[in-house]
């Protein structure tokens, strides 16, 4: 049985997931909005960033995301953005399927992840996603305007927001532009820790 096609994001309460500038990603801005990941111990153990960590209901979020997930899908900003920050063992541990116009051989990284370029549109990607990930879900990693695709095109099914409380001001929004007249969602679970908020939501037809 296919899995469901997902996306998981921190958001600003003024509805920001990013900066503008591609060179702002991982300033200050960024680093506040992603402030409540860091210390998680399974992201940590994650990216190599040292033992030790917090436990609870936010490391289990974590947790929980990377172990649905059997393949990811991001857009080229977001690939070009983490080929210089992500470490050589990259987080994913699965296929990535990058949509881009560009043609370039599958990069093979050490831990399992290997990135694939799909220059042929949105629904290939996925497909291809969908027949990597088996029985797990597929995750729509990035950035804003991909899985703004994706959600347009009906072809998300799920999708949680961890709320920070950080305002950006200006930035990319995750809902800039949305076809809301296709979109409904119904409110699946809501959660508050110390740090954040999350927000899950099933997206139905409308």
């Amino acid at each position: 049985m296919a899995g469901k096609v997902f996306f998981s994001v921190s958001m600003s309460l003024d509805g920001f997931i990013a900066p503008e500038a591609l060179g702002d990603l991982m300033g200050q801005q960024w680093r506040e909005l992603q402030a409540w990941v860091f210390p998680q111990r399974f992201f940590r153990e994650r990216l190599q960033l040292g033992q030790g960590g917090e436990e609870g209901r936010d490391n289990d979020v974590v947790r929980e995301t990377f172990e649905r997930t059997g393949a990811n899908v991001m857009g080229k900003r977001m690939f070009d953005a983490g080929e210089q920050t992500w470490p050589a063992d990259a987080p994913f541990r699965t296929p990535v399927f990058v949509v881009t116009h560009q043609e370039r051989d599958p990069w093979e990284r050490p831990g399992g992840t290997t990135f694939h370029f799909v220059n042929d549109g949105i629904e290939s990607a996925l497909d291809q996603a969908r027949k990597a990930a088996g029985d797990l879900d597929v995750r729509i990693a990035g950035g804003g305007a991909t899985i703004l695709q994706y959600l347009d095109a009906g072809l998300v099914d799920e999708f949680t927001i961890a709320l920070s409380p950080v305002l950006f001001g200006s930035g990319i929004r995750l809902f800039e532009s949305v076809d809301a007249g296709r979109v409904a969602l119904e409110q699946v679970r809501a959660e508050s820790t110390r740090r954040v908020t999350h927000l899950t939501y099933a997206v139905r037809a409308r």
